[in-house]
């Protein structure tokens, strides 16, 4: 029996060409198996996709299990029907990248494989609230999109409520996205300052008494605000904003009897934040201002008895209008793989647990 398949589907830029495998009638195996062809016109663009030493392709074919095979200006792409289709549209989103003039690497295919598998698993009435368009953050340094539709969400949430939080394991981009968005704001004028505070708690360690005066005594606890905002803003711009207070990053105890306005507030690690620091944070909020709550549930360092106020601030605001949540999980997390891995083992034995 003969599969027949279409000789070209044009997709704009790239083609592709679909023949039967040659295989098909030597082994009842591989009667699913076909050869995709992509035709590229730009032969240089061609090799930025591919990557040095080919590692791109290679990466994609690790994660589809397809192989990928380089014919000059062409990829034929050798797998199952569904693989083959995975890795086809991965490969297209990608070369698209290249035309518009940006990189594609690692990840940029991880952002691609993540939002085929959102799209995957989303209703129609899910995708509708993820559409209208490309989700970008420019700064000084870099573009930033997000790479999930959960980060896509909370981002186009941050641009458009004056209070949002972000709750969620470690290494789904809570922080470094807020970071992003509020850099963003202030190169356009829409904030005049950027203040980044955190609760000084120690994760379950006794640091003792720190030499040098109160900014070095702090410093190790803000020092993931500095990094995130290093990506961002070139290094001695950065140090002028926070000479001038354009960039402030602060204790969540030095909030206190302020009221922060024209500014975009970050309130990271909220869940060592006590119930009363988090009222006297959230009722800093002054005229013109956005604000960001952002935490994870399952790892708070304040001492047993004390109640976390990130979980009380859900439980008290969730019904109050222009106040939007938002939640990652395990699939959110865009560090080394290990890491949702890690988290997913963590979940599952909380669950047994529980």
């Amino acid at each position: 029996m003969t599969i027949g398949y279409p000789d070209l589907r044009d997709s704009g830029a790239v083609g592709t060409i679909y023949r039967q495998n040659p295989s098909q009638e030597r082994c009842v195996n591989t009667a699913t198996m076909t050869e995709a062809i992509l035709e590229f016109p730009d032969n240089r663009l061609l090799i930025d996709l591919c990557g040095e030493y080919d590692r791109n392709l290679t990466d994609i074919e690790s994660r589809t299990g397809v192989q990928i095979l380089r014919r000059g200006n062409q990829l034929a792409i050798h797998g199952e029907p569904e693989a083959q289709a995975e890795a086809t549209e991965v490969l297209r989103a990608l070369y698209e990248r290249l035309e518009q003039g940006r990189e594609v690497g690692s990840g940029e295919i991880d952002r691609q494989f993540r939002l085929h598998d959102d799209e995957q698993d989303q209703s129609p009435g899910q995708l509708e609230m993820f559409g209208g368009g490309k989700v970008e953050i420019k700064t000084r340094k870099k573009l930033v999109e997000p790479r999930t539709d959960a980060q896509k969400a909370y981002v186009r949430s941050l641009f458009e409520n004056e209070l949002a939080f972000g709750i969620g394991p470690a290494g789904t981009g809570k922080t470094y996205l807020a970071v992003a968005v509020g850099v963003n704001m202030l190169i356009t004028g829409a904030v005049d300052k950027i203040i980044l505070s955190r609760p000084a708690v120690e994760a379950g360690e006794k640091l003792g008494y720190l030499p040098g005066d109160m900014k070095d005594k702090v410093d190790p606890y803000m020092q993931p605000l500095y990094d995130a905002l290093n990506d961002f803003l070139p290094g001695k711009q950065l140090a002028k904003m926070i000479e001038e207070k354009t960039v402030e990053i602060a204790p969540l105890a030095f909030m206190r009897g302020r009221t922060l306005s024209n500014a975009f507030v970050v309130l990271d690690e909220a869940q060592n934040a006590t119930s009363m620091q988090m009222k006297m944070f959230l009722t800093r909020l002054g005229e013109g201002s956005r604000m960001v709550i952002t935490g994870d549930r399952t790892q708070i360092d304040l001492p047993r008895g004390v109640p976390s106020g990130l979980a009380d601030a859900e439980r008290l605001l969730n019904m109050i209008p222009n106040i939007s949540f938002n939640y990652f999980t395990g699939k959110d997390v865009v560090r080394h793989p290990l890491v949702a891995a890690i988290i997913e083992a963590y979940e599952k034995d909380a669950e047994k647990v529980g």
